[in-house]
C-alpha cells in the first residue's frame, strides 16, 4: 500500500516576497509577543518514547446481609448473616506516548559549493512536520554569502551572485537565526531531519565559527534518512541521492535542490522509513541518533575500502565518517 502524502505548500519564490530575503525570526513562545508562536521551551518536554505503568491499589469493603434458614433437629429458624469482605484490587494503567514521528523538524541548505569548511550558505530552510508529513511551521532565509556564487552552484539552486547581493540578508544574521531555529527544536526534544546531515550541519558549524557565533557543534537528536536507508536496505542497487530515494519510498519531490522542497521530502522519507522499518528502528530517538553515529562510521569505512580498491583514493587516505558534524 502506497502512503498518500499531503501536497507541499507553495515553494519559496524570492520575487513573491514583500521584502525578498526577509524572514521572521524563530522565537520561542516564552519570548514571543504573538500568541500563536510555535512553542515554548518553558513547557515540559515529553519523552516521546516513554511507556509508564501505574499500579493502582483499590480497597473495597463489602457488607452483605443474608437472610437464611437454619435447621436444627428438624426445626427451621430464620437467621440473618452479616458478611463483610475486604477486597483489594490492583489495577494497571498503561500510558503509551507517541513515537518520535509525531513531530519532526526538517533542515536543508543550498550553498556556494560542497566544501563544508570554505563554502557559504545561500538559502536555508527550517520547518516542522506533523506525523502525516504536513508542514505546520516553516522559515526561509536568503543570504548574501559575501563571495561569488560559482556558476555550477547557480545551476543547482538558481541563485546568482547579483540576486543574493541585492536581496539577501547579511550572512551573519542568517547563520545566527538558522542556528537559533535548530536549537529551539532540538532543545524541545524534537528530532531534526537532514538528508546527508553531516554536510548541512558541518557547513553551518563552520559558518558559525566564521562569524564569531556559538556553533551548533553537537546537534541531537538528528535523523538522517541517507544513513538509515543505506543501513536497512544495504544491498539495494542504484544511486542514493534524495530524488532517487524519495521516489523509492513514494515520496514526491518537486523542484529538487530548492531548500524547502528538499527538506520537506527528506522529512517525509524519514517518516516512511519509520513506518516501513518499525520493527528494526528503536523508538527512542536518542538511541536512534547514537546508532546512526556508528552506522555512518561503518559506511565511511566500507566506502574507503571500495575507493582504495578501485584506485580513486590512496591507500593511506581515510574518509571521514564523523556524524552528524565533521
Amino acid at each position: 500500500m502506497t502512503r498518500s502524502w499531503p501536497k507541499p505548500p507553495p515553494l519559496f519564490e524570492l520575487d513573491e516576497l514583500e521584502s525578498p530575503g526577509e524572514t521572521v525570526t524563530w522565537v520561542p513562545r516564552s519570548q514571543a509577543t504573538e500568541p500563536d508562536a510555535l512553542f515554548s521551551l518553558d513547557e515540559p518536554v515529553v519523552d516521546a518514547t516513554a511507556e509508564t505503568t501505574i499500579a493502582v491499589g483499590v480497597a473495597i469493603d463489602v457488607d452483605i446481609e443474608i437472610d437464611a434458614v437454619a435447621v436444627t433437629d428438624g426445626v427451621e429458624t430464620a437467621v440473618e448473616v452479616d458478611v463483610q469482605i475486604d477486597l483489594e484490587v490492583a489495577a494497571t494503567v498503561e500510558v503509551v506516548r507517541d513515537r518520535w514521528t509525531s513531530r519532526v523538524g526538517v533542515f536543508d541548505l543550498e550553498t556556494t559549493g560542497i566544501d563544508v569548511a570554505e563554502d557559504r550558505i545561500v538559502t536555508a530552510y527550517v520547518g516542522l512536520l506533523d506525523a502525516s508529513g504536513n508542514v505546520i511551521h516553516e522559515e526561509h532565509w536568503l543570504a548574501d554569502p559575501g563571495m561569488e556564487i560559482p556558476a555550477g552552484a547557480t545551476e543547482v539552486h538558481g541563485i546568482t551572485t547579483a540576486h543574493a547581493r541585492a536581496n539577501g540578508r547579511p550572512a551573519r544574521e542568517v547563520v545566527a537565526e538558522v542556528t537559533a531555529a535548530l536549537r529551539t527544536l532540538l532543545s524541545a526534544g524534537i528530532p531534526v531531519v537532514a538528508y546527508n546531515a553531516a554536510y548541512d550541519f558541518s557547513l553551518l558549524k563552520y559558518e558559525g565559527e566564521r562569524h564569531g557565533l556559538a556553533p551548533l557543534d553537537s546537534p541531537a537528536p538528528v535523523i538522517d534518512p541517507l544513513v538509515i536507508d543505506k543501513t536497512l536496505d544495504k544491498y539495494r542497487t542504484g544511486k542514493r541521492t534524495l530524488d532517487v530515494v524519495a521516489a523509492h519510498y513514494a515520496v514526491p519531490l518537486e523542484s529538487a535542490h530548492e531548500a524547502s522542497a528538499d527538506a520537506i521530502a527528506a522529512g517525509r522519507v524519514a517518516l516512511a522509513l519509520a513506518e516501513r522499518y518499525a520493527d528494526r528502528l528503536p523508538e527512542d530517538v536518542l538511541e536512534l541518533h547514537t546508532r546512526q553515529i556508528g552506522w555512518a562510521r561503518e559506511q565511511a569505512a566500507s566506502l574507503t575500502e571500495y575507493f582504495i580498491r578501485i584506485g580513486r583514493i590512496e591507500a593511506s587516505e581515510v574518509l571521514d565518517g564523523a556524524w552528524p558534524v565533521r
